[in-house]
């Protein structure tokens, strides 16, 4: 993944009055999700990475987060209150107590 690209996307999975969670991708390879808390004047980002980026790509990738999305919701939001932690995830497995299949997004999944 380190060939020169890091265009990263941000697809939205859910919204709620305090906090997001997007899936990122990078083309159509699921790179991992984001989840975001807003606490008053304070951001909290979880970002879940299913692959190994390079430091590059990560700085990529968080300035991704910031213009795409804290940016739009605090314009004039300070940075020092934006609080990043950054995880290696594996997905497991999904549960739902829905009686219907747990749809999967993909990367044409757009909000």
């Amino acid at each position: 993944m380190e060939s020169g690209r890091s265009h990263f996307r941000l697809s939205r999975n859910v919204r709620t009055v305090s906090s997001e969670i997007f899936i990122i991708w990078d083309d159509d390879i699921r790179v991992g999700q984001l989840h975001l808390h807003y606490a008053h004047d304070t951001i909290h980002a979880a970002v879940l990475l299913e692959i190994d980026l390079s430091v590059r790509e990560e700085e990529n990738l968080l300035e991704a987060i910031d213009e795409d999305v804290v940016s739009s919701y605090l314009p004039s939001f300070e940075r020092e209150d934006l609080l990043v932690t950054l995880f290696r995830a594996e997905e497991l497995s999904s549960f739902s107590y829905s009686s219907q299949d747990i749809d999967t997004l993909g990367p044409e999944d757009e909000d």
